[in-house]
C-alpha cells in the first residue's frame, strides 16, 4: 500500500475540482470523500466543521507513534500512570513488558484508551508534551481546524478537528506500511490477548483496508474507513452519524464507480523526442519520471501542458531532468510529473559546428 501511493503522491498533487454531488448523502453532521493519490475531494458535506472527533484522535497518536520509534519492537514497561483510562482499554497491567507494535494493536483495534495513554507518555514524556507533538504535526499537514489535548479522544475542552482535516490525518498514515498493516488487521492475539478490530466494514466491504471508529456522548458517532480497487485508494469520513457503516458504503461506492481513477501518464512513457545539438546523437527521447493517475468523472476533459526546451545540447545523461509536465482540468492545475531523458547523448565533435570548425583550420 504505502509503495503504490507513494509514486502517487510524489507528484504535485492539488485539492480542487470537487464534483456537484447529487447522487449520495450521508445522516453525519460533517462528511468527506478524498481520493488519497490525487487529493482529490469527491463528495463533501460541512467538511471544514470543527467538532469534536472521539477515538478517531487514535490516527494521530499512532501515526506519531511509528514516526518517534525506529523499531516498533521495542520493548516497553507500563508504568502505573499509564493505565485507568476511563472507557475502552486493552486492560494494561502496571509493570507487564509490551512492545510499542503491540500496544498499537491495542490502540487501534480495542480502541484503549490506556494504550493512547501509554504510547504518549513513553514518547513524549506526558499527555501534554505529546498534544503539543500532535497540534505540531497537524500544522505540518496543514489540519488548519483541528486542535488536540489528549491522545485519544476523550471529550475535553478545545479538542476538535474536521473532517477534511482528518481525511488528510489519515492519507498520511497510508504512507506508513506499519499502520496499514495494522489497520487491516481483523483479529491478532497476542500473549493472553486477542483483539478484534471494531471497524465492520473489513468484514463487509470489499477492498476495506482499515480506519478507524469513534464514538462520545459530546461528538456522537465518527468514522474513518479506507477502501482500495484497482490500484484506487479512497477514505471517507463522517462525523456524528448515526448510520455511518451504511453511509460509508455508499460513499465508497459512489467513488469507485462515479470517479475511477484514470491513467493520465505512466512511468517511462515516452512523451516526444527532441533534437539534440553537439552530439552524434540527433534526438533523446523525453519520458516521464512518475505515473500520473487522477480520478476523472464521465465527461471531463485535461488538459496538459509541457515545459520543455525546443532542443537540448550534449552532454545528457540518462535520467536528467529537462522539463516537466502539467495537468489541468477546469483551469485548475490538478497533476504534474518531471521530464527526463530516456538515453544519454555524449558530446562530440559533430561536422559543421563552430568548435570543430575552429580545429580543422587549425590543423588544416
Amino acid at each position: 500500500m504505502a509503495r503504490l501511493l507513494s509514486g502517487l503522491l510524489s507528484l504535485v498533487l492539488f485539492l480542487g475540482c470537487v464534483p456537484t454531488a447529487g447522487a449520495v448523502g450521508t445522516s453525519a453532521s460533517s462528511a468527506i470523500l478524498l481520493d488519497a493519490g490525487s487529493g482529490r475531494v469527491l463528495y463533501e458535506q460541512n467538511a471544514d466543521e470543527r467538532r469534536p472527533i472521539a477515538s478517531i484522535t487514535k490516527m494521530m497518536t499512532a501515526l506519531l507513534t511509528v514516526e518517534h520509534w525506529s523499531d516498533l519492537d521495542t520493548q516497553v514497561k507500563i508504568l502505573p500512570e499509564h493505565i485507568g483510562a476511563e472507557g475502552s482499554s486493552m486492560y494494561l497491567q502496571a509493570g507487564e513488558v509490551l512492545t510499542v507494535r503491540e500496544l498499537l494493536y491495542g490502540l487501534l483495534l480495542n480502541s484503549g484508551n490506556d494504550a493512547a495513554v501509554a504510547l504518549a507518555c513513553l514518547a513524549a514524556g506526558s499527555v501534554e508534551e505529546f498534544a503539543r507533538w500532535m497540534n505540531e504535526r497537524a500544522a505540518q499537514l496543514g489540519m488548519v481546524n483541528t486542535h488536540f489535548v489528549n491522545p485519544n479522544g476523550l471529550s475535553a475542552e478545545g479538542h476538535y478537528s474536521s473532517a477534511r482535516d482528518m481525511a488528510l490525518l489519515t492519507a498520511e498514515c497510508l504512507m506508513q506500511e506499519d499502520l496499514v498493516t495494522i489497520l487491516s488487521t481483523k483479529s491478532i492475539t497476542i500473549g493472553s490477548r486477542t483483539m478484534t478490530n471494531h471497524n465492520k466494514l473489513l468484514w463487509e466491504y470489499d477492498g476495506c483496508i482499515g480506519g478507524k471508529t469513534g464514538y462520545t456522548m459530546l461528538a456522537g458517532r465518527t468514522l474513518i474507513s479506507c477502501a482500495q480497487r484497482d490500484g484506487q485508494v479512497l477514505v471517507a469520513v463522517t462525523l456524528n452519524d448515526g448510520n455511518d457503516w451504511a453511509d460509508h458504503k455508499a460513499l465508497l461506492d459512489y467513488g469507485f464507480s462515479q470517479y475511477p481513477a484514470q491513467t493520465l501518464l505512466q512511468k517511462g512513457d515516452v512523451v516526444m523526442n527532441l533534437p539534440v545539438t553537439a552530439s552524434l546523437t540527433r534526438f533523446v527521447p523525453v519520458v516521464a519520471a512518475a505515473d500520473v493517475r487522477y480520478p476523472l468523472g464521465e465527461g471531463e476533459q485535461v488538459s496538459t501542458e509541457y515545459n520543455l526546451p525546443e532542443s537540448m545540447e550534449a552532454p545528457l545523461e540518462e535520467g536528467q531532468k529537462v522539463g516537466r509536465i502539467t495537468y489541468y482540468l477546469n483551469g485548475v492545475e490538478i497533476a504534474a510529473a518531471d521530464l527526463i531523458c530516456g538515453e544519454k547523448a555524449e558530446w562530440e565533435l559533430v561536422k559543421g559546428s563552430p568548435i570543430r570548425s575552429l580545429i580543422e583550420r587549425l590543423t588544416g
